[in-house]
């Protein structure tokens, strides 16, 4: 399974990096990965007007987009489009962080897995 990762690098600034997350076979329960240990579920809505300047995650998490889909711009200037059913693992916690914002005026929703450290 696919996720992008956001991270912050040596340099301060967040940076991504496409991540395989692994799976192994459990016969008729299909594919499971490891157990990622958590600390419970946040959900989360924002308008289509939704424009966040330069911030960082304010915890290691898995945001799951459901609806709607987000622009990240690292500190490079690259952007990804993070669309409904991908997953983004925010690491960025420390230096520059990332931009967020709305794509073509439609809302969002979304949820935030914290993770433990």
């Amino acid at each position: 399974m696919k996720l992008v990762r956001i991270y912050t690098g040596d340099d301060g600034r967040s940076h991504f990096e496409d991540v395989d997350v692994a799976l192994e076979d459990h016969g008729p329960m299909g594919r499971l990965s490891a157990l990622w240990p958590g600390r419970g579920v946040l959900f989360r809505e924002v308008d289509g007007d939704y424009d966040l300047d330069f911030h960082t995650a304010p915890r290691r998490q898995l945001v799951v987009n459901l609806t709607g889909s987000v622009d990240i711009e690292v500190g490079d200037g690259t952007v990804r489009r993070i669309g409904p059913g991908e997953i983004l693992l925010a690491e960025d916690t420390t230096g520059q962080g990332h931009i967020s914002r709305a794509v073509a005026g439609e809302p969002r929703s979304c949820l935030f897995l914290p993770l433990d450290d």
